[in-house]
């Protein structure tokens, strides 16, 4: 059996009593931000709890012991900041006075969620729930733990930031069975992304990170956790019912990010200017049908989307039965473009259409071919008709809307304004403005200007021009945001080194070291939230072991002579008093105890 007073708090192996874990790092003093569980808080009597992984607006989760199984497990925590608190060194947590209604429901979907997930256990893509229980005045869920990374991580890792159909497939298709499944045990998950897809050593892909819907909505109760360029639209508080197609533009979303290598554009700016794109480099590598499976997948409006993991998985197969489906609606929101940046071709198979019948019988060969010879003399005349207008439109009072434009965009000339500074929204949103230019949006984070704001336009202002002219206008996307690395437990020059590499500014604070600490490691930190996203060159404050007193130890009965004769030496160095005549003699004498 395990000592576990010499189990590491944060990745559960064994020590050796070292008070620096070596196998990650973790010193065994650092102290847990409250109002998060105690390291070392024992929970049911079993769950020894250790370093907090992460947290949202419904709770915690820890990596813990189990004594009883002797295992690494999570454990999940029902905490929601907005509803309760907790004092440091409790246990128990204290709901807010007024909050107890909105708790109360809260904690039982949190348990109702949980007990469904421990119904679903044995699923390949997903942790095994071990026990939920009730204790401290709230609610507890534990899983399995499984040494992963982020979905995230393993494509940053990857050279070329994305991975081929081919692999991609291998890890998703297995987790989007699973998902169907979840979603017949009526378990909506609201929150996949490239964060909660997590990938084992065992190169399976499993879905963690599951909340209760409050937590995963913009308005409601809790502080809401939306991953932006992967929450569907729904959950920012628009009109639309969440459901499995709420997940399944997730899904699709991280797939993207996958295959394509850059995140997807948030869903509200999708809404007003809709520019995501697959680029021709992937367009000509991709199977057709995956993308028309993404086209479809990520419409923005729920009624237009994919309504179920069974349509898209098998359009995501080429199956016959989604490669006939005859879709309805918009696909134009997510489309191909070539290398020279122009849409291509819709890829989506043709479906092949069955002759129509009647009552349950084929029409009669006679009649469809009337119905044909009718069609075809109708084309005929509308190809005469077109021939005529073109030809002799203007002597017959006909003109185009072609021609229209054209001879607008020729001789009208106008006046570009200053677009500087000004709010995209409103700009694209100013009749005026649309009839007279046609405005190209391209995106840059700016630490200057607001987000949404643009940066600058391809047209100087008062430069006159066409109707119609092209303008490329830059928007601000406000400050980059970069993910606090964990750096607790490191030699400070390689938590600078790392923290400097992720765009942050770093302080140090010493803190007084009693001699049983190693000099120069990163005790905590002080102002800030390992794992949370902060504003480019946001500064870090790292609380660091000072050096060891300086006060020279007692000389040990076993210490070398020699070691002794060096002591006295520096002793009688730092003296006032002159040297003896005899410097041999004494230094001979100075080592020799007393009687």
């Amino acid at each position: 059996m395990i000592n576990s007073e010499n189990l590491c708090m944060s990745c559960m192996r064994d020590t050796g009593g070292a008070q620096q874990c070596p196998h990650c790092g973790y010193n065994s003093d650092t102290p847990q931000t409250p109002p998060y569980l105690a390291v070392r808080s024992v929970i049911s009597g079993r769950y020894i709890v250790g370093r907090l992984l992460e947290y949202n607006g419904d709770g915690a989760t820890y990596i813990a012991w189990d004594m009883t199984g002797q295992k690494a497990v999570k454990l999940r925590e029902f905490l929601p900041d907005t509803l309760c608190s907790r004092r440091a060194g409790e246990k128990a947590i204290t709901v807010m006075p007024g909050c107890e209604t909105a708790f109360n429901d809260c904690l039982a979907d949190f348990l109702e969620l949980w007990h469904r997930l421990t119904r679903m256990s044995g699923l390949s893509a997903l942790d095994n729930v071990l026990e939920v229980f009730e204790e401290n005045s709230t609610a507890y869920a534990v899983t399995d733990y499984i040494e992963t990374i982020s979905l995230r991580d393993y494509l940053l890792r990857n050279k070329a930031g994305y991975i081929s159909w081919e692999r991609a497939r291998s890890l998703f298709m297995p987790v989007l069975s699973t998902l169907g499944m979840l979603h017949t045990a009526g378990i909506i998950h609201r929150g996949i992304s490239p964060v909660t897809l997590l990938i084992g050593r065992d190169a399976k892909m499993r879905i963690s990170g599951f909340s209760i819907a409050q937590t995963r909505a913009a308005r409601g109760d809790l502080t809401p956790q939306l991953f932006p360029g992967y929450a569907a639209v729904e959950q920012y508080g628009f009109e639309g019912k969440q459901g499995p197609w709420t997940d399944i533009y997730a899904f699709a979303a991280t797939l993207y990010r996958a295959l394509i290598g850059t995140d997807p554009i948030e869903a509200t700016e999708r809404l007003t200017n809709d520019r995501l794109m697959v680029p021709g480099k992937f367009a000509e590598q991709l199977p057709a049908y995956v993308i028309n499976g993404l086209i479809n997948a990520l419409q923005i409006l729920p009624e237009d989307r994919t309504r179920s993991v069974e349509q898209f998985r098998a359009e995501l197969s080429a199956s016959p039965a989604a490669t006939a489906s005859d879709f309805t609606g918009s696909v134009a929101p997510v489309a191909a473009i070539d290398a020279s940046g122009k849409p291509q071709a819709d890829k989506k198979p043709v479906p092949q259409k069955q002759p129509v019948k009647k009552n349950g019988k084929k029409l009669d060969e006679n009649k469809l071919l009337i119905l044909k010879t009718a069609l075809i003399s109708a084309i005929v005349g509308l190809v005469i008709f077109l021939i005529v207008v073109l030809i002799f439109g203007d002597k017959i009072g006909f003109t185009s809307h072609e021609q229209e434009t054209e001879i607008s965009t020729r001789n009208e000339l106008v006046s570009v304004p200053n677009f500087v500074n000004r709010n995209y929204a409103e700009v694209t949103a100013t009749p005026f403005w649309t009839n007279n230019f046609v405005f190209e949006r391209a995106e840059e984070y700016s630490d200057t200007v607001s987000k949404g704001y643009i940066i600058r336009q391809s047209v100087a202002a008062e430069t006159e021009v066409n109707a119609g002219t092209k303008i490329v206008l830059t928007v601000s996307l406000g400050i980059e945001q970069f993910e606090l690395p964990y750096v607790i437990g490191m030699d400070f020059e390689d938590a600078q080194e790392r923290l400097k590499a992720a765009n942050f500014k770093v302080s140090k604070e010493l803190v007084e070291n009693d001699g049983t600490h190693t000099a120069g490691v990163v005790q905590s930190v002080d102002n800030l939230t390992v794992g949370k996203s902060y504003p480019k060159g946001t500064q870090v404050t790292l609380i660091v072991w000072d050096e060891a007193p300086t006060e020279a130890p007692l000389i040990p009965p076993f210490e070398d002579p020699q070691t002794s004769e060096n002591t006295s030496d520096i002793e009688e160095a730092s003296t006032n008093e002159p040297p003896a005549e005899n410097t041999e003699e004494n230094t001979e004498a100075a080592p020799a105890p007393a009687e």
